[in-house]
């Protein structure tokens, strides 16, 4: 597994959550319609999601957040939350095609169990790097960021 460690810097974000059986294209539907609204595509910009709430066992019901980088400039209204998210120490492995997602983790896990980095406390992420309405799911980058110590 080809992993590098990275410190991320905090930043400052635009929020919105989905939730129900499949969260994630409620999200990102609703993530790229504010997004465009506010033209902050037209701007330097990262993309992140993560569960939250995340499974639960029983339920088939879960969230997930997705976050786009923003200046100072962009408020917070009735569908986007503004946060500040602090950073931290990251183990970062990428993952191509949806599918895979989920196994890539579950060696990413196995590779910090073995690595000697112990998992800390700050919010597991998933970088959307190649992601849109024209970008097949197979055809998906993400990098997967996992809090270390």
């Amino acid at each position: 597994m080809d992993v590098r460690i990275v410190e991320l810097q905090p930043l400052r974000v635009a929020s919105v959550l989905g939730y129900g059986t499949e969260p994630e294209m409620l999200a990102w539907n609703q993530m790229f319609a504010w997004a465009g609204e506010h033209h902050l595509f037209d701007q330097p910009h990262r993309l992140f999601g993560f569960n939250n709430p995340s499974p639960s066992v029983g339920s088939p019901q879960y969230g997930y957040e997705v976050w786009i980088t923003v200046g100072a400039d962009v408020q917070a209204d009735n569908v986007a939350q503004i946060k500040q998210f602090g950073g931290g120490k990251y183990a970062v492995t990428r993952v191509t095609g949806v599918d895979n997602i989920a196994p890539t983790w579950q060696e990413f896990v196995k590779w910090r169990e073995a690595s000697g980095f112990q998992n800390a406390a700050h919010q597991w992420l998933e970088e959307h790097i190649r992601v849109g309405a024209e970008v097949a799911p197979a055809e998906m980058v993400l990098d997967l960021y996992m809090p270390i110590r």
